[in-house]
C-alpha cells in the first residue's frame, strides 16, 4: 500500500490543478477575480468582499531584512540567533480581541468578569515578557520543551511573546494583588487546523488570603453562601475528588482543614461560573434538564491538589478549565509565602467556539462585517454561517535533510514547517495534514507528503491565487529547511 502512494509522488513537482470539491464554487472564484469590484454580484454568486478586508498577499522577494531590529510599540528589540517571531505573528499584537466588547472573546471575558466582580481585572498587560517572567520565575527547568524555539516565539534571547497568562503571576502577587483575573492574548507555535491557532486567549484567576488576618474564616462564610445558592440551582455536580486522596494530596505545608476550605471555595466559585456560562437560564423545578458538571483529579506544576472541570454540553463532556490550590513554593517566590489560596486557568477560544457555535478558530480574526455584526455586548448568540466557500487542496512531498547532511542544516521539526506555511499563507490555509511518510529501505532517507487545505472564510479563492502561495511555500521550505522536493 505504501509503495503505491510513493510511486505517484514525483508528479507533485508540478502544482496540481485545484481539487475544489464543488466545481460551481471554483467557477465562482474565477468569476470573482475577473470581475470589477464595482460590479454588483448576482444572487447566485458569492458575495464580494471589499479590498481592504481581503487577506494581504505576502511577497517572498520583499521580506523584511532579518538584520533590522524589531520595533514594537515604539520599543526596539535587537535581533539575535533566538529571533523567530514572524511578521504574520507580530501583526496580531495590536488586535486585542479580548478588549472588543462585541467580539465573542470580549463578550466571554466580560461574562466571566461579572461572576468575579469583586476581583481586580487586568486586561492590558503587554504580551512581550522576559524569558525570566515566562519560564524562570515559574520554576520551568532549563530543558523544558516549552522553552524550545520550535514551541515559542522569541524576539531575542531575553524577550519573547508570552506563552501563558501565568507569566504575570509573580509580578501580580509581588505587587500585593490578592484577588485578580488576568485576560490576555498568548502565543505558541502549533499545528494548522480548524481548532488550533498560534495566537489564542487565556484567562487566569487567583484568590489568595492571609490566614493571620482572618482570611480562612472569610472563605468559610463565603462557602456557606455559595453552597446555599448552588443548592437552589438546577445543577448536578459530580465530584469524586472529595477530600484528600493519595493520588491528589494536600501540600505538606498546609494544615488539612485549611486546605479543605480553600479547595471547597475554589470548587464553589467555579461551579457558579460554569452555571453562569452554560446554565442557559435553568431554574430549579421548571422541568428543564439540569446542568451536569463533574470534577476530575489532575496534575499541574503550580497547584496541589489539582483538578479539571468538565460540563455536559450537547450530549458530550467538554473540558472547561484546570485549577487547584496554589503551591506554596510559587507564593514564596513572589514574596508572599505567608498567604494561601487557589488559582484557575481557561482558554477563551475553546469555550467561545462551543457557546457561539463557531466552527473554525480563524473566524475570530475575521474583519468581515458578516461575522462581526452577529454579536452583541453581553449576549451569547449562535453564529450563522454566511457562506461556505470551496476548499482547494494541494499536496507537497519532500525528502527530509539527513542528520549531519551539511553545515548549518537544522534538525527537522514540524512546528518550523507549520510556521513557514502560516507566514506565507496566513489565514487562507485551513489545515495542513501529514498524509504519507516513507523511509527509503536502502538510503534510510525519510520522505513526507503533506496535504494543504486552502479556504478563505470570507471569499472564494482561485486556483491561480493558491498556486502562487504554494509556489512560495515550496521555494521557502527548500531554501530555508534544506528539504528536497520530490
Amino acid at each position: 500500500m505504501l509503495a503505491s502512494k510513493v510511486t505517484s509522488v514525483p508528479a507533485l513537482r508540478r502544482l496540481p490543478a485545484c481539487t475544489c470539491l464543488r466545481a460551481a464554487g471554483q467557477l465562482a472564484a474565477r468569476t470573482f477575480t475577473a470581475r470589477s469590484l464595482s460590479t454588483p454580484p448576482s444572487r447566485l454568486a458569492h458575495p464580494q468582499v471589499p479590498q481592504q478586508q481581503r487577506e494581504p498577499r505576502r511577497h517572498y522577494a520583499v521580506r523584511t531584512n532579518p538584520t533590522e531590529p524589531l520595533v514594537i510599540d515604539g520599543k526596539t528589540y535587537p535581533r539575535d540567533h533566538f529571533t523567530n517571531a514572524t511578521p504574520t505573528i507580530l501583526d496580531k499584537l495590536p488586535r486585542r480581541l479580548h478588549l472588543q466588547p462585541s467580539h465573542p472573546i470580549g463578550i466571554l471575558r466580560s461574562l466571566i468578569e461579572s461572576h468575579f466582580n469583586d476581583f481586580e481585572h487586568l486586561n492590558s498587560l503587554s504580551p512581550i515578557v522576559t524569558v525570566q517572567q515566562n519560564f524562570d520565575d515559574l520554576g520551568f527547568p532549563a530543558d523544558h520543551p516549552g522553552r524550545a524555539l520550535t514551541d515559542s516565539y522569541y524576539l531575542n534571547q531575553r524577550h519573547m511573546l508570552r506563552t501563558h497568562t501565568s507569566a504575570h503571576e509573580v509580578e501580580c502577587f509581588s505587587a500585593g494583588k490578592d484577588r485578580f483575573l488576568v485576560t490576555a492574548d498568548v502565543y505558541r507555535r502549533d499545528e494548522i487546523d480548524r481548532s488550533h491557532y498560534p495566537v489564542f486567549h487565556q484567562m487566569e484567576g487567583c484568590n489568595v488570603v492571609d490566614p493571620a488576618q482572618g482570611g480562612i474564616e472569610r472563605l468559610e462564610r463565603e462557602n456557606a453562601q455559595m453552597r446555599a445558592a448552588l443548592g437552589q440551582a438546577n445543577i448536578v455536580i459530580e465530584d469524586p475528588t472529595g477530600d484528600e486522596t493519595a493520588t491528589n494530596p494536600y501540600q505538606a505545608e498546609h494544615d488539612p482543614r485549611t486546605a479543605r476550605i480553600i479547595a471547597e471555595h475554589l470548587k464553589n466559585s467555579l461551579n457558579g461560573l460554569v452555571l453562569k456560562l452554560f446554565g442557559g437560564g435553568r431554574a430549579g423545578g421548571d422541568g428543564a434538564e439540569p446542568l451536569r458538571v463533574r470534577w476530575i483529579e489532575a496534575t499541574f506544576p503550580w497547584t496541589a491538589p489539582s483538578y479539571e472541570v468538565e460540563v455536559m454540553f450537547n450530549g458530550k463532556w467538554l473540558e472547561i478549565l484546570g485549577c487547584g490550590v496554589v503551591r506554596q513554593a510559587a507564593l514564596e517566590r513572589s514574596g508572599v509565602g505567608h498567604k494561601q489560596g487557589w488559582a484557575f486557568g481557561l482558554g477563551l477560544e475553546r469555550i467561545a467556539m462551543v457557546l457561539f457555535s463557531i466552527p473554525d478558530i480563524r473566524l475570530f480574526w475575521s474583519s468581515d462585517a458578516r461575522f462581526a455584526s452577529q454579536f452583541r455586548q453581553g449576549e451569547i448568540s449562535t453564529f450563522r454561517p454566511y457562506s461556505r466557500f470551496p476548499e482547494c487542496y494541494k499536496d507537497l512531498a519532500f525528502w527530509l535533510p539527513a542528520q549531519g547532511e551539511g553545515e548549518g542544516v537544522k534538525a527537522w521539526h514540524e512546528n518550523d514547517f507549520m510556521e513557514l506555511v502560516r507566514d506565507e499563507a496566513g489565514d487562507l490555509v485551513e489545515g495542513v495534514q501529514l498524509i504519507d511518510e516513507f523511509t527509503h529501505p536502502k538510503t534510510g532517507r525519510v520522505s513526507r507528503c503533506y496535504r494543504f487545505n486552502y479556504r478563505s472564510m470570507d471569499r472564494s479563492l482561485s486556483n491561480e491565487e493558491v498556486n502562487v502561495i504554494q509556489e512560495r511555500v515550496q521555494e521557502r521550505v527548500t531554501s530555508e529547511m534544506q528539504v528536497e522536493v520530490r
